[in-house]
């Protein structure tokens, strides 16, 4: 009998000593909301690590580096030297003097020959922040610019080629005042137009046109350029923005030496993009307009006059298809951001150009329309993409730069 009461004894204690060791190993129950919080932080505490990029993030990264950061010291180079140069391969040295600025050498040559070698000094960070300075000097070839004539009712026909060699060199320097929202701008070069014999099938612009029927052939033309811009600025970057817009006043005092062609022009620009849906989608709306007015006695060259067509504004036509002495464009987009690096596009762009500035309405329009891809940075535009159509085609644009 003493023996099973001592067993039974021993199964009881046996018993309890689990029941409590299982108790002690639940967590118990929190009795109020700060105490489940804390409970939640601690858990997630045990499963700390540093944050490891994705394969994506890693490629945009290097990409921005080499493109736009400039912070790598050899990086790949595909700015063409004049707009219809078609695609261009070239490389940069990057070589920083202090912990901002920099000095950057390049260059590039295109499928149609054109080619550019360029020198930048570089200051983004100047007066706390509140300045950049850009000085640059360099030298261009451009082996094949068509000219359609005058108007925005030409044919493509009628395209001449002519073609150029220019040396150039000057500064600009941008201040915020207050960092953010007025914007500031001054700008000096000297760049010489040497017209040379073009390449191609279309025939050379000298053997269509003579000095009396268009306005600078036939000369070399040494301008100096000053320029002066004041607008307001809600944007985060000028090169990627989903919020915020731009509206801004640009002057231009061309002077020739020769007191030949001397001009003056007038640009007026507005942008702003809508965010929709916590900026998942994005409206980005822009208007231009460029007029040109000569000096006493003089005329605005043909190659200096406002022009639209190419991958930076009427994107469904060739470069430089309308040219005269003021131009509209009005241009919107439709961006949908497929994750933080990548984005498609629907866009519409619009203009027209005109002899009269009375005469830049809303008739006699030419348009297309199209879609894009943008990778990018969040304050930056890495590789653009487009696709565009127009009555007279379609169109791939290829640029390492947003279109606003």
């Amino acid at each position: 009998m003493r023996r099973v009461d001592l067993f039974n004894v021993l199964i009881t204690v046996m018993l309890l000593s689990g029941t409590a060791t299982a108790s002690q190993a639940q967590t118990p129950e929190p009795d109020t909301r700060e105490a489940a919080v804390e409970q939640a932080q601690g858990e997630k505490a045990k499963n700390l690590h540093p944050y490891v990029p994705s394969r994506a993030e890693k490629l945009i990264t290097e990409l921005s580096s080499a493109f736009v950061n400039a912070t790598t010291t050899w990086h790949p180079y595909f700015q063409n030297a004049y707009s219809g140069g078609g695609f261009a391969l070239g490389a940069g040295y990057t070589q920083y003097v202090s912990p901002y600025n920099f000095v950057d050498v390049r260059g590039s040559y295109s499928v149609q020959r054109y080619k550019l070698a360029e020198a930048e000094f570089s200051a983004p960070r100047l007066f706390h922040r509140r300045g950049k300075l850009s000085v640059v000097g360099g030298w261009r070839d451009a082996t094949q610019v068509g000219f359609y004539g005058f108007g925005s009712n030409t044919s493509l026909n009628n395209r001449t080629n002519y073609a150029f060699e220019q040396p150039y060199g000057g500064a600009r320097l941008t201040l915020w005042p207050t960092r953010r929202l007025f914007m500031l701008r001054g700008g000096f070069d000297v760049a010489r137009w040497s017209l040379n014999d073009p390449i191609g099938r279309p025939p050379a612009v000298q053997t269509v046109y003579t000095p009396a029927t268009l306005p600078g052939l036939g000369v070399v033309t040494t301008y100096r350029h000053t320029e002066g811009a004041v607008g307001v600025d809600t944007r985060l970057s000028d090169a990627y923005a989903r919020r915020g817009g731009f509206y801004g006043v640009t002057a231009h005092d061309y002077t020739d030496n020769d007191s030949r062609f001397g001009f003056r022009r007038l640009d007026y620009e507005a942008i702003q993009h809508i965010p929709i849906l916590r900026e998942s989608w994005v409206i980005s709306l822009r208007g231009l307009a460029s007029t040109t007015w000569h000096k006493d006695g003089q005329q605005v060259p043909f190659f200096a006059m406002p022009s639209l067509g190419g991958g930076s504004n009427l994107r469904g036509f060739q470069s430089f298809r309308f040219r005269d002495q003021n131009s509209l464009l009005l241009q919107a987009e439709w961006r949908i951001m497929v994750n933080r690096f990548f984005d498609t596009t629907l866009f519409y762009d619009a203009g027209k150009v005109a002899a009269r500035k009375e005469d830049l309405d809303f008739n006699g329009l030419r348009n297309d329309y199209g879609f894009g891809a943008r990778f990018h940075t969040p304050f930056a535009t890495v590789i653009r993409i487009d696709v565009a159509r127009s009555r007279e085609g379609t169109r791939l644009v290829f640029a390492s730069s947003p279109v606003f």
